[in-house]
């Protein structure tokens, strides 16, 4: 019974240690993921949407700790039987997915690994297994070195988590697993390999005229997009910051353009305030928040492929 219970502390642990990463350097991603679920088309939940950000992080930090402590043995009953709680909310969540087809795709392991609505819920299924074993014989877990060295451990891992966090959210997460990431070519990713859908499936340009600018953008040799997906939300401080990098970078031979979901006549009251130098384009909402985490945020191109991605408040870094 002693093997069994460490074979499942260490599957257990690593697995929720590696979902809970992949999702702490891009809280943002998990919080879209919440503002599905709380949708009126899904949970019916909507009075919590504004709260999808925290609650994001609170469930990545449990996730991850629990990880933590269930691999260095740091109160195990405790442990196990918050691992059993939290489980049993994602295997609910998945299996409402999965059964009703609502959030077809959970970000259970954020944009690192993907899985279908069904395989997560299973995937859940076999951990539940592998937890109630631990809730079971929890005295069987001890922690590995001292419980002094569990303590310590636990905490700086706390302390630690929290810095990425904070950090991800200032600046970029510290790892992109996103078709839009430094170094991906945006055509390359549209393209069709078989029958599968492409990676990137929904990147559409169009002018306030109704032109489809797509191609012309991807095929520019110098290209700087101001990400805003929804004006309204933006952050207005950000706007100084974008209009000096905007403005060396057509000084610089960049076409320079804007990327919103919102009306154009909001962009039109932004350009007139801060006296932006460019025009804006349209594009889906959903993409623009997948292409970069930050609103506004900067991205440039060169014939389609992303160089560089910054947060506005780290676009004075930015060379020409």
């Amino acid at each position: 019974m002693k093997i069994v219970v460490q074979i499942s502390r260490y599957i257990v642990a690593l697995t929720f240690i590696f979902s809970g990463f992949v999702k702490l350097v891009d809280p943002l991603g998990s919080a879209y993921k919440f503002q599905e679920y709380f949708g009126f088309d899904v949970l019916n939940l909507e009075f919590l949407i504004p709260y999808a950000l925290p609650f994001s992080i609170l469930l990545i930090m449990a996730e991850i700790m629990l990880g933590v402590m269930l691999l260095v043995g740091y109160l195990p009953k405790f442990t196990s039987w918050s691992l059993l709680l939290i489980i049993l909310v994602f295997l609910f969540l998945t299996w409402y997915s999965a059964y009703y087809n609502k959030v077809t795709d959970c970000g259970c392991f954020g944009d690192a690994v993907k899985l279908s609505a069904w395989g997560t819920f299973y995937k859940n299924v076999v951990l539940i297994v592998f937890i109630l074993v631990l809730v079971w014989k929890n005295s069987h877990i001890k922690p590995i070195i001292s419980a002094n060295i569990a303590k310590w451990t636990s905490f700086l891992s706390f302390l630690t988590f929290l810095y990425i966090t904070y950090y991800v959210l200032v600046h970029l997460p510290i790892i992109d697993f996103r078709p839009y990431a430094i170094g991906k070519s945006i055509p390359e990713g549209m393209k069709f390999v078989g029958t599968e859908l492409p990676p990137i499936h929904d990147f559409y340009l169009e002018s306030n005229e109704g032109e489809n600018l797509t191609d012309k953008v991807l095929a520019d040799d110098k290209v700087m997009l101001i990400v805003m997906y929804n004006i309204s939300r933006s952050d207005r401080d950000g706007f100084d910051a974008i209009k000096k990098v905007t403005d060396k970078a057509l000084k610089n031979g960049y076409n320079v353009y804007a990327l919103s979901a919102s009306l154009n006549d909001e962009f039109i009251d932004i350009k007139e305030e801060f006296d932006l130098k460019f025009d804006m384009l349209f594009c889906d909402e959903t993409t623009l928040k997948t292409i970069i985490r930050a609103n506004p945020g900067v991205l440039t191109l060169e014939k389609g492929v992303v160089k560089g991605k910054w947060n506005w408040i780290d676009a004075e870094k930015i060379k020409f």
